[in-house]
């Protein structure tokens, strides 16, 4: 996850949703979306 752009990561997370993949997956995605403080872009596109 550490190697994916902020961008690919938030693009990730959309496509996870959209495709209704694990939520343990969209876990592990939610996780670095915070760690890197991104949190306001999947709550202002959401």
């Amino acid at each position: 996850m550490r190697k994916l752009s902020d961008d690919l990561l938030i693009e990730s997370y959309f496509k996870a949703r959209e495709l209704n993949l694990s939520s343990d997956f969209i876990l592990l995605i939610e996780t670095e979306i915070h760690r890197r403080s991104l949190t306001h872009k999947i709550k202002a596109t959401s």
